[in-house]
Parts: C-alpha cells; structure tokens; sequence
C-alpha cells in the first residue's frame, strides 16, 4: 500500500478512507496482526496528508507574500521571502527522497551481512572497514544497529558479520549497498608495500514480519546447533552455549545468532533472519520472473563488483551502476555514503516502469 511515483494526494486520502472504514469494522481486531498493519499504514498516510498539506498551505502564503513584494520592495520582505523558500525546498529534497523509497518492503529494518571474498587477510580487514562504515552511517542517520554474529578474521579483520540496521526506510536506502564492493590499496599487511585488491560481499535482506511467508518452515528441514558465543559479550556469553546456528537444507541458507546472552532469544533471532532471508529469495523469484518476461539477461553469482575504492596509485569511489564517484574516500570510509545512496535512488526512477 506504499505510495508509488509522483505523489498523489487525492489518491492517499481515498487510501486512507478506505483503512479508516475497516477499522469500523466491529470484527476489525479479530485479526490483531493484520489490524495493527492497517493502523500502522494509516498513521503513515496521515502522516504523509498532512506533510503534503501543509507544505501546500505555506507554499500558498509565501506567493501571496511574493505577489506583495511587488508592491512593497523592502529588504525585510525579501529576507522573509527568500527564508521561507529555502526552508521550503529543504523540506521538499527530504519528501522527493521518500517518494522514491516506494517500495514494498523500503519501510522495513535492514538485515545485512558482510562477508570478506577473496584477498586473505586484506579482504577480511576490508570486511571489516565496511562494517564500521554502516555503522557510523547508521548512527549519523541516528538509526538503530544491532550485531547478531560476527566471525573474526585469523590475522585480522572479520571474515562476515550480520547486524541489523532499524529506522526510517531501513532497507529502502540500503538496499543499494547490495553487491560486491573491491577496494585497491598499498596492504598493510604486505612487507614489500605491494599494491593488492580485495572484495567483500554485502548481502541486504528486508526483515521479515513471522507468518509472513507462504511457505512453512518445516523442522525436519532444520539442523539447529549451540555453540559458545565468541568476541564481545562478557563472561557469562562466553562460557555458555548460548550462540545458536540454524541451517535450512533445502536452500543451503545458514544464520548464525550470539548477540543475546540466552539460547532462547539466540534462536528466536536466528529463525526471524532465515525468515527475511527466504523472503529475500521469493522477492527475487519474482524479479527474476518479471525480467524474463521483459527480456532482460539475469546473472547469478557474485557478478560483478558495484562500486571500487581505491586508495592507490589515486583516491577515488566509483559507484559502477551510476558512474558516481568522489575523492572523498576517508569521508565515505568513516559512513558518508548518502551521496552514493541517494544516487542509486535517482537511478532506480522509471527503471521499474
């Protein structure tokens, strides 16, 4: 029920009406799942009708102040005017961002996982500056991140970590960080200061709601193993088993959860993420489907790489997919990338249409 292309606002209102008369339904919290979606879409539209209102009202007030500009040329009318309209445009950047954060799951947290490819040590010290850049990222937009799993890497760095990232359009502005991201550099890990080239994996999956999938997850389909938790977490994280590993035979997906210091809430974590990422895999069936349908080439595998970091012989990001790039490398290392994001975004309007 999200909002899609350009903004319609008679069209969000008759959305709106038409939730508002389920709820007077006398069987409406019969079903309290499904009730508190309509109550949560509903205050999103309202929300939304109201941003839109309101910015049409105080559009309409600073035209009638520049209509009378015309007539009374002060300074202090110009200072008024010009004021209202720079506040007025910020605003406006902010509502274009989420008119193109449309899609089904874009509202939803963001599960990611960083995996080191190939490079060794390098590759797993890279894994490990990506999952300081989301984090800091993520704090600047003061989202919430929470690490469920990390395996440290065998000299250094991580060799895959999963955390979750919730807040507003989670997954809507993350979802363009999904691919292969490979990083040029003098290694300091290299004795003769030789130049090498590493990759990670950035897997992203919107996180699921339970009963979401159609598809049941079955027991026997399950083989479900405790462990001791290892890296932070304190002694009593430390000596017990309390990490937990699911893994689904039938995909070959495995979740690992050891952020919670009980099994319990390890394996209630664990099956929500093998849940997103079943999800994932039924979101793109129905990608693969449709880009058949109009003919496109699917490629499998890690493909190719998204975006290139180098730091030598130049420093330079380049976004592959946009042609975005800045020097600013140590800024985007230190979780400056909504440059990058929201380049995608501007990609990715009309792409689907």
């Amino acid at each position: 029920m999200t909002f899609r292309g350009v903004f319609d606002l008679p069209k969000q209102k008759l959305l709106l009406g038409n939730l508002q008369k389920k709820t007077e339904n006398p069987e409406f919290w019969s079903d309290q799942n499904t009730a508190r979606e309509v109550m949560k879409e509903s205050a999103r539209l309202e929300n939304i009708i109201d941003t839109w209102e309101r910015l049409e009202s105080a559009i309409a007030e600073a035209t009638e102040l520049a209509e009378l500009f015309q007539d009374d040329s002060t300074e202090d009318l110009e200072n008024e005017i010009r004021a209202s309209f720079n506040s007025y445009e910020s605003e406006f950047r902010e509502l274009e961002v989420q008119l193109k954060l449309s899609g089904e799951y874009d509202d939803r947290p963001a599960l990611i996982s960083v995996h080191a490819g190939s490079g060794g040590t390098d590759a797993q010290d890279w894994a490990e500056l990506l999952l300081r850049m989301y984090l800091r990222w993520a704090n600047s937009e003061n989202m919430n991140t929470e690490i469920l799993s990390i395996t440290n890497g065998d000299e250094a760095g991580i060799k895959s970590a999963d955390f979750k990232v919730s807040g507003d359009f989670a997954y809507g502005l993350l979802r363009s960080e999904r691919g292969v991201h490979r990083l040029v550099r003098i290694s300091p890990f290299d004795s003769a200061k030789a130049r090498h080239t590493s990759f990670a994996l950035i897997e992203i999956v919107p996180e699921a709601q339970h009963g979401e999938l159609a598809v049941e997850i079955k027991s026997e389909d399950l083989r479900i193993d405790t462990f001791k938790a290892s890296g932070n977490g304190g002694q009593n994280v430390q000596k017990n088993d309390t990490a937990v590993r699911v893994v689904h035979e039938p995909t070959g997906i495995v979740v690992t959860c050891q952020n919670e210091r009980s099994q319990g809430r390890n394996r209630e974590q664990a099956m929500l993420v093998l849940e997103s990422k079943l999800l994932e895999l039924e979101i793109k069936r129905r990608e693969e489907e449709e880009s058949k349908l109009r003919g496109e080439h699917i490629e499998a595998g890690w493909g190719n790489q998204i975006r290139s970091y180098v730091l030598h012989p130049y420093r330079m990001v380049k976004d592959l997919r946009t042609e975005f790039e800045t020097s600013d490398v140590d800024g985007v290392l230190d979780g400056n990338i909504t440059p990058l994001i929201h380049s995608f975004l501007d990609s990715q309007v009309g792409a689907d249409t």
